[in-house]
Order: structure tokens, then sequence, then C-alpha cells
């Protein structure tokens, strides 16, 4: 995105600090689940951010069942503690999903964090780098059932339908990026708690 907008104030401000300070629940008691990604794309870095500076574009990433619907007006620009607001249909039910945008370095990094949305946590890091003549994609997810889903009933709702899903969204990313700037779909890690070792090196 060419240039930068003035800080966002009021309602669309927040303070970029811990992100456990800023969203619900215990994250140091709860079990953090672990989603990584890695896609090489054709198109070098240069012509591959600028789609993922706008988040208009989350609809176009997004499988249809999830009826993903931009709240925040357009246009939305990115930078550090920019809100985006939206909605997406879990269950057949529409969710509202509010993220903060907490770190913004383009065109090598950025991080979108849940402040209110469907998880008790949710931390997602997206990062690019050249590779190759082109671009590595790569997505890190820490992510916290809701605490009202005790164990074992919670673990087992991840293992049939929530990790089962994140996977599909991802599925469904990947071929749209492979799609729009070529390349090939890659596989996931496998789920585990934040900080195991997954089976791609480190980003």
């Amino acid at each position: 995105m060419e240039g930068m907008a003035p800080a966002p104030t009021g309602a669309d401000a927040v303070a970029v600090g811990d992100p456990q300070q800023r969203q619900t629940g215990s994250v140091e008691m709860a079990r953090v689940h672990f989603l990584k990604r890695e896609q090489w794309v054709g198109w070098p870095l240069k012509s591959v951010f600028p789609f993922f500076s706008q988040p208009e574009n989350l609809a176009l990433i997004t499988p249809p069942s999830l009826d993903f619907r931009l709240l925040t007006p357009r246009p939305v620009s990115m930078q550090a503690g920019r809100v985006i607001d939206y909605t997406i249909r879990v269950l057949g039910l529409p969710v509202r999903w509010r993220t903060l945008i907490s770190r913004y370095d383009p065109p090598w990094c950025f991080v979108d964090e849940q402040i209110a949305g469907p998880y008790s946590f949710w931390h997602h890091t997206h990062r690019f780098s050249e590779r190759n003549g082109g671009t590595l994609l790569q997505d890190e997810v820490r992510y916290v059932l809701p605490q009202m889903l005790l164990w074992p009933v919670g673990e087992l709702t991840h293992a049939i339908y929530v990790r089962p899903q994140l996977e599909q969204i991802f599925d469904y990313r990947q071929k749209v990026f492979a799609g729009l700037f070529g390349g090939v779909e890659t596989t996931s890690a496998a789920s585990a708690p934040a900080g195991a070792k997954s089976g791609h090196g480190s980003a």
C-alpha cells in the first residue's frame, strides 16, 4: 500500500503491547495450539506484498462457506494499531471478529491478533521473504479455544471440528495464492503446543 495513513484514533486505536493482556482468559493456563504453513510463489516480493496490505482482499482468500464480510469502512489502511472488524459464519451462525494489527513491517512481516471473536486467544504472524526469484509466504498461528470448552470437551471439539476447519481454510488460501502468484501448495505442520518444534524450520 502506497504511503502511510495517519495513526488511527478513537474507536480505531488500540494500544500495542502484550497480546495476552489484550485478550480475555488466561493463556498461560490454557492449551495453546500451533499451526504453521509455508508456501513459495513465483512472483517477487514487491509484487506480492501489496495484495496482503489490503484487508479488503480477505474475502478473496476465505472459503465462501464462511461468508466473510468486512465491516470496517473502506478503504482500510494497514498500520500498527489498526483495528479491523468483520464477520464470518461458524456452524452456520454469524460471528463477529475484531482484529488488531499489532505489528506492521512492510514488506517483511505483520501480525494480527484477535481482540474479540470465537477464540480465547489468536495470534497470527505473517512473514514474507525473497526466495529463488519468488516469495516465501509463512504463517504462524497460536490459538486457544474458548474457555467454555472445558477439557476433555475442548480437545475433542478441536480434533473433530476446529483444527480440520482451520486446515481447510489455509488449504483454500494456498490454492488462491498459487492461482494468483504461481507456485505450489505445501502441507502444514502437525498440531502442537506453542514452542514445540514443527515439521518446518524456524522462520
